[in-house]
């Protein structure tokens, strides 16, 4: 993965989801046309701190990142919140929504954000007609949940400083994969705040933690956006594995722009 510091992936201009799909699963041109109308369907825009869905609304379409950022979150009866996932351009928010009778957290934008409603006869119709692409958002789906299994071990294993570079890295790599990181740059538009409610600590404790990394010669933050300025040492510092990503799929080793 030392790569991932000095190259995009391959169809990094891309529509985030197929480039991040492709990833996982070679999909021809047919398939990535098909993945270019569901998202191009219905699209909705919504501003930043907003929220997509509510605990308690009832499930009835799946949201696709086209831009912006948001997370997955719970709120405690006194009004405590704890971020348990952020949202990329690319990602998919709960890929099998449709089985819930209602929504047991809620989504909120974190920056405005543009999303594609996908409604169940369309979703249906799209992994029907294209096995390929089902093959890929399996993959997905298990990424999916091998990021909150690494969540889980950042909050009960790991100190703050370890948390935070963890994250860090994550979300690079996350970017990256989807073509909008390169050469250790990406956006960041999240808050301390934001960072606190998804790592376990409170924002003095995040604000020190960054100063450190600062100080250190390993990243720099400024205008909302983050640059990784020695990932292989950030890497080192989280005890950051990227494997549970798993990028190294078959559609990582292919060309994309062939059948």
């Amino acid at each position: 993965m030392d790569h991932l510091s000095s190259n995009a992936p391959k169809g990094a201009g891309a529509n985030a989801l197929t480039c991040k799909l492709q990833q996982f699963t070679r999909l021809s041109l047919a398939d990535r046309a098909a993945l270019e109308r569901v998202v191009a369907e219905r699209r909705r825009t919504f501003l930043g701190r907003e929220d997509i869905s509510r605990e308690g609304d009832k499930p009835t379409k799946i949201y696709v990142m086209l831009n912006g950022w948001a997370c997955r979150y719970k709120f405690l009866e006194d009004g405590r919140r704890q971020i348990v996932a952020f949202f990329l351009p690319g990602d998919l928010c709960d890929l099998n929504i449709f089985i819930l009778r209602q929504m047991d957290h809620s989504i909120g934008a974190l920056t405005d954000v543009t999303v594609a409603e996908i409604g169940r006869d369309s979703f249906e119709r799209l992994i029907d007609d294209h096995p390929r692409i089902t093959q890929a958002l399996w993959w997905e789906a298990l990424v999916t949940i091998a990021i909150q299994r690494e969540w889980t071990v950042n909050l009960g294993q790991r100190d703050a400083l370890e948390r935070i570079a963890h994250l860090l890295c994550e979300l690079y790599v996350r970017l990256w994969s989807a073509g909008l990181a390169t050469d250790g740059h990406c956006a960041f538009p999240v808050t301390q705040s934001d960072l606190a409610d998804a790592t376990g600590l409170s924002k003095v404790h995040v604000n020190r933690t960054l100063q450190e990394l600062r100080q250190e010669g390993l990243i720099r933050l400024a205008n909302r956006q983050l640059t990784i300025l020695d990932l292989d040492r950030l890497k080192r510092l989280a005890v950051f594995d990227p494997n549970y990503l798993h990028l190294d799929r078959e559609g990582a080793h292919l060309d994309a722009n062939n059948e």
